[in-house]
Parts: C-alpha cells; sequence; structure tokens
C-alpha cells in the first residue's frame, strides 16, 4: 500500500459522489495510517481483537481493504441486514469498537454500550453520550505515520484481515475469515486483472455495497493507479450522470441493474462512451439479455464465478467470449467462465470424486482465493471443506472440454436473488410464524430479472385463511425488503422425507421444473 501510494501520492483515489468528498493517494494512506493508530492506540486493539464498521459505501471505502495493514481485525456488517443480525455478528467476532453511520446511533446505542463496546460515529453525533465517539475528532488527534505493523510472508496467510459472514441468523450463518493472502492471490490475478482493468489510471464506479462482490475490483483498479468511485444506492441516473461527466472507465454491477438499464435506453439519454468495463457478477444472468446488452454497450462486458467463501473470483467469462453469432458462442454465453491460473475447479460426485466433462457434480474450488474455513466454526468448517482445502460450493454444474463451468442447478438451501445471499430456513421462519401458517418451504427458482426469485409454498393450519398479500405483507414487517417472497402458493400437504423435514428440491420440482436449468 505505501509503494503504490508514493507511485501515485497526488492523483485521485477514491470520490463519493454524494458527498463531494475525494482523497488523493497519499491523503488516503494517511487517513488509513491515522485509523490503524486510533485502534491500536486509542482503544488499545491488537493482533487477535476486532472491530465492526457499519458503513454505507461513502464511509466503507475509507475503510476497504488498505486497512489490512491494522493489527486487528475487521468485521465487514451488511449495511442492509437486520440490527438482529448485527447485533449476532458483532457477538461472534467479539467487537470492541464499531464505526457505524450517525442516523443509526441512537437505535444501536443502548445495545452496543450494554455489551461494553466503544461506539464511533462517522458524521458529528447530535449528542453527547458515554461511550460515544466523533470519527474525525479521533483521526485529527492521531498520527499520520505508518503503523509498526509488519507482515511476513509466512504472517500473510495467517493474519486475519477482516471477516465477512454469509447469512443470516436463523438460517445458516458462517463467518468467513480472510488472511492477507487471500485478498491479494486472485484479486490481482494477471488474467482476472488484464480482462478487468486493460488499460492504466482507471475510473471505477460502484455502487451496489463494496462489503460484497463490488468490493472484488477495489484491490486491481487501486494498484493500477484508479480513482475508486462511489454511490451508496444504485440511483441509475445519478450513475449514469456521474459516467457521463467524470468519465468513468469501469463499473461493477449485478444483472437486475443491467436490465434496468436496458430497459432505460440509457445510451441514447447519456453520454456512456467511456466505459471500458462492465464486470457483473453476484448472480446468474440471462443469456438473451446478455444478447442486447452487448448490442447496446458493446464488448465490454465480463464476469466471475465467486462466493464469499472464494474471493475474488474463481472463474472468468472474458470480453471475447461475449460473443453470439454462432450457437457455440451462444452456448458459452451461459457458462461463467473458466478457471484463473492459481485456482483449481473440479466437478465432483457425492464421493468428491471428479466427474468427467459433461457431468454434473457438486463444484469444488480451492486456491489463493479460497479462505481456510469458518472463524470459531469446525463444524461448518468440516462440513463445507475437504481434507485437502477444496471448498465445496453447493452449485451444481458441469465442464466443458475447454475447462468452462456451467451452473445449472444450487446444491444448498441458499438463494441468490438479485446479488444478495438468502438462506431458506430464515424466511420459513418467518412465514410459520404467522398464526395461519402450519407449515412451508421456499425455495429459489428462476428469474429473468433477479436471476433467482424467493418464492413459497405453503400450508395453512385447518380452517384458517390468508392470502399471499396478508403473507408478504407479513414478511416485509420481519424481514430484510430483498428477503421478502416474490411469490407464494397454496397447497394441501408438503413433500417430506422419512422423518418429516420438507424437502425443498422436490417442492422446487412439483411445483415449478421447468426443465433445463434451475438458476437463470
Amino acid at each position: 500500500m505505501k509503494q503504490t501510494a508514493r507511485r501515485y501520492w497526488d492523483a485521485p483515489a477514491l470520490y463519493n459522489v454524494e458527498r463531494e468528498r475525494g482523497f488523493s493517494f497519499g491523503q488516503l494512506h494517511e487517513l488509513t495510517n491515522r485509523i490503524c493508530h486510533v485502534l491500536e492506540d486509542k482503544f488499545g486493539l491488537g493482533e487477535g481483537d476486532s472491530y465492526a464498521t457499519l458503513l454505507e459505501n461513502d464511509n466503507m471505502g475509507i475503510f476497504h481493504l488498505w486497512m489490512a495493514k491494522a493489527k486487528p481485525t475487521a468485521l465487514w456488517l451488511g449495511i442492509r441486514d437486520s440490527k438482529q443480525e448485527h447485533l449476532h455478528q458483532i457477538d461472534w467476532a467479539e467487537a470492541k469498537v464499531v464505526f457505524m453511520e450517525e442516523p443509526l446511533v441512537e437505535d444501536y446505542y443502548e445495545d452496543l454500550r450494554g455489551r461494553g463496546i466503544e461506539v464511533v460515529s462517522m458524521d458529528r453525533p447530535g449528542r453527547d453520550m458515554p461511550g460515544l465517539h466523533y470519527f474525525w475528532d479521533l483521526v485529527a488527534q492521531a498520527s499520520s505515520e505508518d503503523p509498526d505493523n509488519e507482515f511476513d510472508y509466512e504472517d500473510a496467510g495467517k493474519h486475519l484481515a477482516f471477516l465477512r459472514f454469509t447469512g443470516g441468523t436463523t438460517g445458516q450463518p458462517k463467518c468467513t475469515m480472510y488472511s492477507i493472502a487471500n485478498m491479494y492471490s486472485a484479486g490481482l490475478n494477471p488474467i482476472h486483472y488484464i480482462e478487468l482493468i486493460p488499460f492504466t489510471q482507471p475510473k471505477t464506479l460502484l455502487s451496489t455495497p463494496i462489503t460484497h462482490a463490488a468490493g472484488a475490483v477495489v484491490l486491481p483498479n487501486h494498484f493500477k493507479g484508479g480513482e475508486l468511485l462511489t454511490l451508496n444506492r444504485v440511483d441509475i441516473d445519478l450513475m449514469c450522470r456521474t459516467i457521463a461527466q467524470r468519465k468513468v472507465d469501469m463499473i461493477y454491477t449485478v444483472p437486475t441493474v443491467l436490465y434496468r438499464m436496458l430497459d432505460m435506453g440509457l445510451p441514447a439519454k447519456y453520454d456512456l462512451s467511456s466505459l471500458r468495463t462492465i464486470r457483473y457478477g453476484s448472480s446468474p444472468i440471462s443469456p438473451a439479455k446478455l444478447e442486447e446488452l452487448i448490442n447496446q454497450f458493446g464488448k465490454v462486458f465480463m464476469q466471475g464465478y465467486a462466493s464469499t467463501e472464494c474471493w475474488p473470483p474463481a472463474t472468468v467469462l472474458g470480453r471475447d467470449d461475449h460473443a453470439f453469432e454462432t450457437e457455440e458462442q451462444r452456448a458459452v454465453l451461459k457458462s461463467v467462465g473458466s478457471a484463473v491460473p492459481g485456482v483449481e475447479v473440479m466437478i465432483c460426485d457425492e464421493d468428491g470424486r471428479e466427474v468427467e466433462n459433461g457431468q454434473e457434480g457438486e463444484i469444488w474450488i480451492r486456491g489463493g482465493n479460497t479462505i481456510a474455513g469458518y472463524y470459531k466454526d469446525p463444524e461448518q468448517t468440516k462440513a463445507n471443506f475437504s481434507d485437502n482445502g477444496f471448498w465445496k460450493s453447493g452449485d451444481i454444474g458441469y465442464m466443458d472440454p475447454m475447462g468452462r463451468i456451467y451452473l445449472v442447478d444450487r446444491k444448498k438451501d441458499m438463494i441468490i436473488t438479485g446479488g444478495f445471499n438468502v438462506y431458506a430456513q430464515e424466511v420459513e421462519n418467518v412465514l410459520n410464524a404467522h398464526p395461519a401458517v402450519q407449515n412451508s418451504a421456499v425455495v429459489g427458482m428462476p428469474d429473468e430479472y433477479w436471476g433467482e426469485a424467493v418464492c413459497g409454498v405453503v400450508v395453512l393450519k385447518p380452517d384458517a385463511t390468508a392470502d399471499q398479500e396478508e403473507l408478504i405483507a407479513f414478511c416485509k414487517e420481519n424481514l430484510t425488503r430483498y428477503k421478502v417472497p416474490k411469490r407464494l402458493e397454496f397447497v394441501a400437504e408438503l413433500p417430506l422425507s422419512a422423518v418429516g423435514k420438507v424437502l425443498r428440491r422436490e417442492v422446487r420440482k412439483k411445483y415449478w421444473d421447468r426443465g433445463g436449468r434451475n438458476i437463470n
């Protein structure tokens, strides 16, 4: 980080559009040095301690991957998750300090202080409270000198730079742990790097949460001397105005946003000619819509297949693969590309044996980008990783003779809708809490817009009545917005196993089977 700052010291490194606030490489380097000193000198955090960030993109940009130089470990909280989820994750990581947006302080203050946690407000708080600090006062009092934190080569694979959770508190929450080596390996893989940024000092605009998939482009952009521009929300008109005004070279977005851009005819409304890379991911894309996007924007698209457990991406589908002149090329558009060098991808049967090309199986991944396991959770680590370090993705797919990977179904009970993870059990628990519901099963179904839509099958109690609108309204009161079912169906009974467990895959097959891929 210091070498990069020296090389581009006065060049713009970070800019938030809503705040109109920017930092040069030198300013960002010195600011993050100050944060390290705040953590270590003011709050006494060291190796093995953790702090949490509950931030929008504007402030999360300050705390992103450049904070790996700090001794304590960062816990990245998803700003769109519920308070219940945040507190569960903070407790799991035993965070001692939480940096948060000022509007959230009043709601979280008593819960955090009751846990003995120091609270730092990023904007000046409305009133003084014990244990509440103002971020900019803290950093103004801290040294800008480089912290005395050197990690040698061996430490790079052991030091926990940050933690991130895969799911909600009532689903299957797993806390992923990233070493410095994880961050740098596949993120700067030459194939991914060249496909992503085949030009110097790019301007990259990110509008989806950089605590999630979009964050994988941050380091490649930074090390290329680029400026990272952030938005706190996916405001498509503001995004396009920013692209036109600031001549943005690259965006990362999810298929649902691309579909909206397509429908709005944006190239005719805004000058988007500066775009040289549109990196998409987080959920599967419709090949038919991808053809329309290529027609509108040109061959500037690339995607990668990744997950919280293997982030940055394990595969890349590059620009040249985004073609549809022939049926063979159209078939390639249905893939997620080929494994990048240094990352191994296998298709395995139920016994963990590699299957032949064209045969379906579970996708297993191993490489520098793959985490070593789940934080404080040896049982989940043992269940989800092989003895020789492969992560078992839970995605069902196959490999063609060229090594390209095709997704066809999901083995685990996780739904990826609009780029966000939803665990079926969490939604079922809310549906089952409604007084009229006897039982329910929630599955992800192929959807042209969302990639997968959260859908539920419900059995009502005898003599009880409820309709779809009532149950969806109930879910909206108890779930984060993106977890609310898009569709419900009422049935007399659900398919059950011999021990009475709902068979979700049978539910999907029985009620929504369309043939072919079960992931769009």
